[in-house]
């Protein structure tokens, strides 16, 4: 049974992952600040650890590591807005403490560490297949920091410290710790409980990662051959749409399954100009990796979870539950 010890694995993404690893028999270990909590992770899960903590808190975060096999490092203050809260706190988040903490995982004696970075690198491309090679040309401190973080971990691999990065899309899909302030998830509230759907821009290209498809490449990533994924850096994003397009997809599912006729779809100016086609070839031909699950399915999926009233009584366009920045904001986060 292997240990894996995940940062920020009480998070949207974790509220899928962490059971995920349980049923592939792994022992799991999450380490996060809880600014969301962690109810909604299976607690009573034998082979689960739940730690409370920060990752700026070093000798904290160093005296856990101890007696694991992965690190799979995906806490962070996440999507460009959260950089409209105090920066220093995005900054000393994402970016300074990172390389300490590739330091105590080595000197831990984990074996692999998995850095979650971001497809937002590229920036704006007009390319028509954006590869891994292609220059990160960030456009905010948020994917300026991702990109930032790669090389410091590279710089301390060896024979006995292996690290891979990977690179995921925009996620979609539901979560038991949702996010409704991520492209697909926004599109589909509004066409679910407004008689309208409210698009920023529309133009800009984005890929997209289902969220259990995202789990699957975690996994792969801690199973594959050394030889695989050393120092490799692997693209994770599929279905590379227009804003506007996956309005237009969301339009079609909720006319489908709720019956919805008649839904506008409202287009405002945005200054997010994020744009980019990003070519995933890499992973496939290396790992043999293709993803098992569309949007269509993200939709769906929050379309039934809306049906199962999994969001009853609650406001999902202004509880903070559901939003990253507001909840900081709101906690006063420092």
């Amino acid at each position: 049974m292997k240990k894996i010890f995940i940062t920020g694995g009480a998070g949207y993404v974790g509220g899928r992952l962490v059971p995920f690893f349980l049923e592939n028999n792994y022992q799991v270990t999450v380490y996060d600040i809880m600014y969301f909590g962690y109810d909604h992770l299976p607690t009573n899960n034998k082979n689960l650890k739940i730690i409370t903590g920060d990752i700026r808190d070093i000798a904290k975060l160093k005296n856990s590591i101890e007696d694991h096999d992965i690190f799979l490092h995906l806490a962070c203050i996440s999507n460009d807005t959260s950089f409209f809260l105090d920066e220093n706190l995005s900054k000393t988040i994402n970016y300074d403490c990172f390389e300490p903490m590739v330091i105590s995982a080595k000197e831990a004696g984990v074996k692999r560490f998995i850095y979650a970075s971001s497809s937002s690198v590229y920036g704006v491309s007009d390319k028509p297949n954006v590869t891994e090679d292609h220059e990160l040309l960030p456009l905010t401190p948020y994917n300026k920091f991702k990109g930032m973080c790669e090389p410091l971990l590279f710089k301390h691999t060896n024979d006995d410290f292996e690290g891979v990065i990977f690179r995921p899309a925009t996620v979609c899909g539901y979560s038991p710790r949702m996010r409704f302030d991520l492209s697909v998830n926004i599109l589909t509230n509004f066409g679910i409980n407004k008689d309208f759907i409210k698009v920023f821009g529309g133009n800009q290209l984005r890929p997209n990662l289902h969220i259990d498809d995202y789990s699957e490449v975690c996994k792969l990533l801690c199973e594959a051959e050394s030889k695989n994924i050393k120092n490799e850096i692997f693209n994770v994003g599929y279905e590379n749409m227009s804003i506007l397009d996956l309005a237009q997809k969301v339009k079609q599912n909720v006319k489908k399954f709720l019956g919805k006729e008649n839904l506008e779809i409202k287009i405002e100016e945005s200054n997010d100009n994020r744009s980019y086609h990003i070519n995933s070839d890499k992973i496939n031909s290396i790992l043999g990796y293709r993803p098992k699950r569309s949007i269509d399915l993200a939709i769906q999926e929050i379309i039934s979870s809306f049906k199962d009233n999994k969001f009853s009584n609650m406001d999902t366009f202004n509880d903070d539950e559901y939003f990253n920045v507001k909840r900081l904001k709101n906690i006063n986060a420092k």
